[in-house]
């Protein structure tokens, strides 16, 4: 975004699939001399290496000669780390890094990428007040209500990938998808934690730590069941738990969660963080974030 004298300028945000970058679009219909006297402000730092699916934005900014640049974060890639800033720096172009939590959050999925080599894990859990997800006879549709249900949806759509364990595939043969209106065309890629037979359009992992091995996604939505949501937490993937928590009290039913390999109550303390709570509907959901 490029603010001149109080008043926004020009804007851009990143392209689906990553490109062209949003200082790209930003500075791409601006006049000569457009940018004089104005800040920009990004998120991420600029890139600072020229790619075949577009140009580096650092020669953007240094071309346009903005008085000042506000960074949220610097870029984690090592063909820009820094760099980007020091050579926006060497052309005269004021620099603030900002090192902002905000912009991090927002660019989560890149960063577990560039820091673990995998997409960032979201796992969700829809319970009951005692921890059940079904009845003792599998039963689950439907632990939680139609607003809560919705919720789930719009954070599939905010997903590249989603994912399931075999059992859970094939008890419910869920659709994997976004059915929200205008949001259908952002259902996630789907994929099965299984070593069983492949179905049609859904893609196959053999053990968690293949996440790493799926191209083109930074984030996966876990939906379970609770022995691949327990394979995750024990593999310690999980980056962040959405707890859906019903008011009902189903028993002697299915847990949310299989074994975790806990051996110590110590262990299980200081792990996550509460970062979330609202209710919906009569549902309440609280997220936690996992401390690294």
């Amino acid at each position: 975004m490029l603010v001149k004298d109080g008043r926004v300028t020009a804007r851009g945000w990143t392209q689906a699939g990553g490109r062209p970058h949003a200082e790209a679009l930003a500075l791409a219909g601006l006049s000569d001399g457009g940018a004089a006297g104005a800040t920009l402000y990004v998120t991420l730092e600029p890139c600072a290496h020229v790619s075949a699916r577009g140009p580096a934005c650092t020669d953007l900014v240094i071309a346009a000669r903005p008085a000042r640049l506000v960074i949220g974060q610097l870029d984690p890639d090592p063909r820009t780390a820094g760099n980007g800033v020091r050579r926006i720096k060497r052309a005269g172009v004021n620099v603030t890094v900002l090192d902002d939590a905000n912009a991090r959050a927002s660019l989560a999925g890149y960063f577990a990428r560039a820091e673990y080599k995998r997409p960032r894990v979201t796992l969700k859990l829809a319970a009951s007040l005692d921890g059940c997800i079904a009845l003792a006879d599998g039963s689950s549709q439907w632990i939680t209500g139609e607003t809560a249900r919705a919720h789930v949806h719009a954070q599939r759509a905010c997903h590249d990938a989603i994912l399931v364990g075999g059992a859970t595939w094939r008890a419910d043969r869920p659709r994997l998808d976004v059915r929200l209106p205008g949001l259908e065309d952002r259902s996630p890629a789907r994929f099965l934690l299984t070593r069983g037979v492949v179905p049609d359009g859904v893609r196959v992992i053999n053990r968690p730590s293949q996440i790493a091995e799926i191209e083109g996604a930074l984030t996966l939505y876990l939906e379970g069941g609770a022995a691949a949501a327990a394979s995750f937490l024990r593999d310690d993937l999980v980056d962040e738990i959405h707890l859906y928590r019903a008011p009902i009290v189903i028993g002697d039913g299915l847990r949310s969660l299989g074994d975790l390999g806990l051996t110590d109550l110590a262990d299980a303390h200081g792990r996550w963080a509460l970062s979330q709570r609202r209710q919906l509907g009569s549902d309440e959901f609280t997220a936690y974030l996992r401390l690294r």
